[in-house]
């Protein structure tokens, strides 16, 4: 970590005083970049990013400046510092846990109570964000590495290691119990072999093995488990049906994520994609494949007489229109294609769901 031989101190307008001192973030450490002592990086270094100014407090000093506990009376840094723990729970993808665990209950469900949905999507949100933040406290290493990801809380400095560890299990804890008391224990249960697995076992065969896919999407499509059986008690056959659902989407939706940064994730040494360009046309047959079973899986509910017909149009025309976009990323691979690839299956499925609920059958 690169620092001034003395803090630079900086007189804030609401009467508390900080401490900055210049750092340059893990990332641009990863880059080989060096700092020339003046807040900014020297001109022949590579690269041309300002330096990252770090608060660093000012009371309760020891032996050495700044020991003590960072004074938050600045109302913008405490703003800062908020986002920075809501950016740990990855709000974009608990956003689609929370959808799922929804879909889950409410299909589920003869008629929906609104309390014992509010039971399943609070208790899922801790369980879902504590998992984020530990896969943030798990990958912090390999994230400073990434241009993606470099700025993100931890490669970036602004929270500390600790302090993710923390939250990230008490979220998870809190939610866990949380299930076990407002729903069950076989929703509990669920979403803590959830994230043990997705911490222990997807999170490190990222870097071992391009089958990682495959095994993440298996916890990854747990929350509509946790929906269904925090109102049943237990999980049906239609319950696994929405979760080979959520299954099959995911191998689309996580493939286009990983070709339209397969530099960032060879150069962390994370396999989300094979290396050779011959065993990469076998990750688009692998997303063919999946993307057919998904559409047909999808046209399932209402066969058994889960939805009506109005489901049943929707879900084909809605298949056919991805499988468009998979037919564009897998003949001219481009990054604006797997963009556009990512894009039309972040839309598919809010549409899908919303429409399987508007047209359910009690």
């Amino acid at each position: 970590m690169f620092t001034t031989k003395h803090s630079m101190s900086l007189r804030h307008p609401i009467e508390n005083e900080i401490s900055l001192t210049p750092t340059l973030s893990p990332f641009d450490k990863a880059q080989g970049r060096r700092g020339n002592g003046r807040g900014r990086f020297d001109p022949k270094s590579n690269g041309s990013r300002s330096l990252l100014y770090y608060p660093r407090p000012l009371c309760g000093r020891g032996k050495g400046e700044g020991s003590g506990a960072i004074v938050l009376a600045n109302p913008r840094i405490q703003l800062s510092r908020v986002s920075d723990f809501v950016a740990l729970t990855k709000p974009e993808i608990t956003f689609l846990v929370l959808l799922a665990t929804a879909v889950g209950s409410i299909m589920a469900s003869a008629s929906v109570n609104p309390v014992s949905l509010f039971h399943a999507l609070f208790g899922t949100a801790l369980v879902a964000s504590g998992a984020a933040a530990l896969n943030q406290y798990l990958e912090r290493f390999h994230d400073a590495t990434m241009r993606r990801t470099g700025n993100r809380p931890l490669p970036a400095g602004r929270l500390s290691p600790r302090e993710a560890l923390y939250f990230g299990t008490g979220l998870s804890a809190a939610g866990s119990l949380y299930l076990a008391l407002s729903a069950n224990t076989l929703t509990s249960m669920i979403g803590l072999i959830t994230v043990l697995s997705y911490l222990f076992v997807y999170t490190p065969l990222k870097r071992r093995t391009h089958l990682c896919t495959l095994i993440g999407a298996l916890p990854g499509a747990a929350p509509v488990l946790m929906g269904w059986s925090s109102v049943q008690g237990s999980l049906a056959p239609e319950a696994w049906l929405l979760y080979a659902t959520l299954f099959l989407w995911q191998f689309p939706h996580f493939l286009a994520i990983a070709w339209l940064y397969r530099e960032d994730y060879a150069q962390a040494g994370m396999l989300m994609l094979p290396r050779e360009n011959n065993d990469r046309r076998s990750s688009f047959r692998t997303m063919w494949v999946a993307s057919i079973g998904l559409v047909s899986t999808t046209l399932v509910p209402s066969l058994i007489g889960m939805t009506g017909k109005l489901y049943f149009h929707a879900a084909l025309w809605l298949g056919l229109g991805l499988l468009f976009f998979v037919y564009r990323v897998s003949s001219r691979p481009s990054k604006n294609a797997a963009r556009q690839l990512l894009k039309a299956t972040v839309i598919y499925l809010p549409l899908l769901y919303l429409v399987m609920i508007l047209d359910r059958t009690g």
